[in-house]
């Protein structure tokens, strides 16, 4: 896992351990647009005891769980998975990962059981930036950037997603990971 300055789809934004943000307190972000208008992410880490068949109204038999996406529209919602071109209309992210694309073909595949928790996650609500907004918060020191990986996304409790996330990295990220939520506690 690398980490460098240029934010682009398919790149890991984590959370500074002290980063003040409860919307995105020890968050790790999936970027999945980004370009000069602005920049769309999905938080990997932020779990609710709601699943996909709590928010839609259609048939869902399998409990897929629900995550939020971030603190912007949660109104809507938003999918990544392993698929590919499976589901029309994805948008590749990255290697393993497509966001979005085909509801209805997505909503077959889980009712017949061929898709489950390890190749998709659903969202409410996503993480937004408008134009160079993150770049400002990236050299600010907001934010490490790493490289996503697919089988790490899509295994990883969201509970042990950011420490998990530090550890695979090298130097100083992996002492990091150990950095206390709150140091006057340590």
């Amino acid at each position: 896992m690398t980490n460098d300055s240029v934010p682009k789809a398919g790149k890991l934004l984590i959370a500074e351990p002290f980063l003040g943000d409860p919307n995105f307190e020890r968050s790790v972000v999936l970027l999945c647009e980004h370009n000069e208008d602005g920049s769309f992410g999905l938080v990997l880490n932020q779990s609710t005891p709601l699943t996909l068949k709590d928010v839609i109204s259609d048939e869902i038999y399998a409990d897929i769980p629900l995550h939020v996406g971030g603190p912007v529209e949660h109104n809507t919602l938003h999918f990544v998975h392993r698929l590919g071109n499976a589901i029309e209309d994805a948008i590749p992210v990255t290697d393993g990962i497509w966001w979005s694309g085909d509801f209805e073909q997505m909503k077959s595949l889980l009712n017949m059981g061929k898709v489950g928790p390890q190749q998709v996650r659903f969202f409410v609500g996503y993480s937004g930036w408008g134009a160079e907004q993150l770049g400002g918060e990236i050299a600010q020191n907001a934010w490490i950037l790493g490289d996503a990986d697919a089988d790490f996304i899509f295994t990883t409790p969201a509970d042990q997603f950011w420490r998990g996330v530090l550890r695979r990295m090298d130097g100083k990220y992996k002492a990091i990971s150990n950095y206390p939520t709150d140091p006057r506690l340590n």
